[in-house]
Order: structure tokens, then sequence, then C-alpha cells
């Protein structure tokens, strides 16, 4: 099937998952971990398997735990991607979740991560000053006139092993934004050896593979710790 990689490894779901709690914010079912009261506040956009994988959850658990709140809206509205279900018609489901609708956070300062899906939607949101920062991890769908449409502070950490959006595409993504004629800060780095969709939907008991997730994870942490203020 077209576009393996996205269904690849798919996460066992667990809606009561990660340390923090479930509500309704925006009209969305919503994860969310972090003090209200930080007015640093940054949203997570997962890949298709939504917002009840244990591993996105987790990720906003440690964002939060250093100083930031952090949403994981469910905008698939109950409906992630099921390979058995969605994967014969794959492009149907995409279609059906195209339309997003963007939070917002009582805070300073918004920062925006995309996973995969995800990707596509917080490049399109780093496009308008609804947020300050933007994270693409191994990103999907993001096109060459979407990169050259960013006009805030963006990092890319993609692949080396990536069918979706290969190493040399990820060049050229480094190549628009040095050349960006709004002059944004970017950062883009390929990370050998792992595969589309590494950052999330890894065997926590794997070492190898949870710390490279982990350094991801980290250089995402660095760029909204200094970007968001």
């Amino acid at each position: 099937m077209a576009r393996a990689q996205c269904c690849s490894n798919p996460p066992t779901l667990n809606p009561n998952g990660g340390a923090g709690t479930v509500e309704e914010l925006g009209g969305l079912s919503t994860y969310i971990s972090g003090s209200t009261n930080s007015k640093l506040a940054v949203i997570l956009v997962s890949d298709a398997f939504g917002y009840e994988a244990p591993n996105i959850r987790l990720v906003a658990d440690k964002v939060a735990t250093a100083g930031f709140y952090v949403v994981v809206p469910d905008f698939f509205y109950g409906d992630p991607f099921v390979f058995e279900k969605h994967a014969p018609n794959w492009q149907d489901w995409l279609k059906d979740h195209e339309t997003l609708k963007l939070l917002n956070p009582k805070a300073s300062a918004i920062g925006a991560a995309g996973f995969c899906w995800g990707g596509k939607v917080v490049t399109e949101l780093s496009k308008s000053k609804a947020i300050q920062a933007a994270v693409l991890l191994h990103p999907s769908f993001v096109t060459v006139e979407d990169i050259k449409g960013v006009i805030v502070p963006i990092e890319i950490l993609g692949a080396g092993i990536d069918d979706i959006t290969p190493p040399a595409i990820l060049k050229e993504y480094e190549e628009i934004l040095a050349t960006n004629v709004h002059e944004v800060d970017s950062y883009v780095e390929i990370f050998p050896n792992v595969a589309h969709g590494w950052t999330l939907r890894y065997n926590v008991d794997d070492e190898v593979a949870a710390n490279s997730a982990n350094e991801a994870h980290n250089k995402m942490l660095e760029w909204f710790a200094k970007y968001l203020k």
C-alpha cells in the first residue's frame, strides 16, 4: 500500500493514559498536561493514530514538565486512523480530516509541533502569526510551496529512512528556509538509521529506539525554550 510508513507500528490506543487529563477545549476532546497558569503553551498535533496514542501523551507530559501548558486535541473527532478499517481507502480518510480548528490557549506565546500527518497542519499554522514557533517531526504531505510561506521560526526533524518525506526533500526545505524572504530562523536535521514515524511509534522497551526518539523530543523542547518567551 502507498505510504505504508504512515501506518507502520500502530500503537495500542489508551483513552486513560498519561499524567494529564482529558477535557473539552474549543469544542474538541483534548489531552491537557501542565499548569493552566503557564503563559507558554504548546499544541501537539498527532499523527494519524490520534491523541489517545500513549507515546504522544508521554511527549506532552515531558514538555509540560519544562513549564509549558500542553494540549493534544482530538482533531479526528474520535475517528483516528485504524489500519484494518481505513487502509484500503486511506485517501478518503485524509479528506475527511482536512478541516481543523486551531485552539487558542490563553497564553502570551504559543508553539506547535506536528508529527507525520500533524506536520502539514503545523506548517499551515506557521504561515500565520497564530503561533510563534513550529516544529515538524517526520512530516507528511508538506510541499515546497508550503515551506516558502513559513513566517515563524521552524525546526524540521526528519528521518534518514523515509518514503514520505525523504532526505532529498528535507534538504530542499533547508535550502528554501535558508533564503526565506521573511528571514525566519530555521533548523533542519536528518536523523540517520531511523524511519518515518520514529519519534512516536517506537517501542519504549527498545533502548536504542527510545533514545533516538528522546533526542528528537529534546531538540523540540530546546526550540520552544528558545522562541517561546
